[in-house]
């Protein structure tokens, strides 16, 4: 009851913020025009709301068309998505006062910088300001800065696969390990484990520099289905590979080809709080290709024993991998 008082309280003043954002717009019609004197003249408090929504836009002074243009590319954005022209009734009066709130900080303010971070076993999946949708895989830690000009996100070891919102006068832009990611509206899973870097399209266009380390570095373009890998070494690996391969383990699966025991033992240690440890360096380099669904780790330990001529022993200080 209260929230619904609140809600028409609130809706004049949203109704305002969309008739400023109407009557900048270039297309504007006599039609408009007499809707807005209609509206006006509705009620008392639309012609308060009008007066006040006014104020707030005059107080930002010369950044009111770079408000409009702001507007009009979100609003259009928007209304793409929802299969409409123009926000319409109640709803339109809620989204343009969630756009004025959500445009206005970016154009007058400083940037906004968040830190999202998943533990040991842990997998999260976040929805940035702009739209975009990130899943991060366990152990991964992202700093995420949204300005006026570019999206910039930093990321240090784990995995994410990003579902980056089209804005081309807006980039978004990955640093990891010293290796750049550049991109406009994508799908792409990125990679950062152990010194090696590894980034996956699924959809779209991703632009890949890696760290130059004192000398000129390349950029990669890549298009869906292909991957590239960086070593320690800087040495980049282009190769193609089914993007549902590389995005598995959202679905809590594990897809290796020729993988080493050692990799693949790594990634388990980090989705389970009992280590997993490989007897000796020989046994770590064999390769192993196969599914692992991440249920219980005795379960996902007894899997691997089908795969490779291993046994595996608890012991004090985790689960020990010999050759059979």
């Amino acid at each position: 009851m209260i929230g619904d008082l609140q809600g028409r309280e609130q809706e004049p003043l949203a109704q305002a913020s969309d008739w400023i954002a109407r009557l900048q717009s270039d297309d504007l019609t006599s039609t408009d025009a007499q809707a807005f004197d209609a509206w006006l003249d509705a009620a008392t408090e639309n012609a308060l709301a009008y007066d006040q929504a006014l104020a707030v836009w005059n107080s930002v002074g010369a950044s009111g068309q770079d408000i409009v243009r702001e507007l009009a590319r979100v609003q259009h954005h928007r209304a793409k998505q929802l299969g409409r022209r123009w926000l319409a009734g109640a709803a339109s009066a809620a989204a343009a006062a969630a756009l004025v709130l959500a445009v206005l900080p970016s154009l007058t303010s400083t940037p906004v910088t968040e830190t999202y971070a998943t533990a040991t076993g842990q997998r999260r999946a976040v929805t940035l300001a702009d739209g975009s949708k990130v899943e991060l895989n366990a152990e991964t830690k992202l700093v995420v800065t949204l300005s006026r000009d570019e999206r910039r996100v930093v990321m240090g070891e784990g995995e994410a696969i990003f579902d980056v919102a089209a804005e081309p006068g807006r980039p978004f832009t990955i640093n990891s390990g010293g290796h750049v990611v550049r991109v406009v509206g994508t799908q792409f899973d990125v990679r950062h484990r152990d010194g090696g870097l590894s980034v996956t399209v699924g959809r779209g266009v991703v632009e890949v520099t890696p760290d130059p380390k004192g000398a000129p570095s390349r950029t990669y373009v890549l298009r869906p289905g292909q991957r590239l890998a960086i070593g320690e070494a800087n040495q980049a690996r282009l190769s193609t590979i089914e993007p549902s391969v590389a995005f598995s383990w959202r679905t809590g699966r594990m897809v290796y080809r020729d993988e080493p025991l050692s990799n693949v033992v790594a990634d388990l240690n980090r989705q389970f709080a009992k280590p997993i440890i490989i007897a000796d360096p020989e046994l770590g380099r064999t390769p192993i290709s196969g599914v692992l669904v991440m249920d219980s780790q005795s379960e996902v330990v007894g899997r691997l024993a089908l795969m490779l001529p291993i046994t595996a022993i608890t012991s004090p200080e985790g689960v020990v991998l010999r050759r059979k």
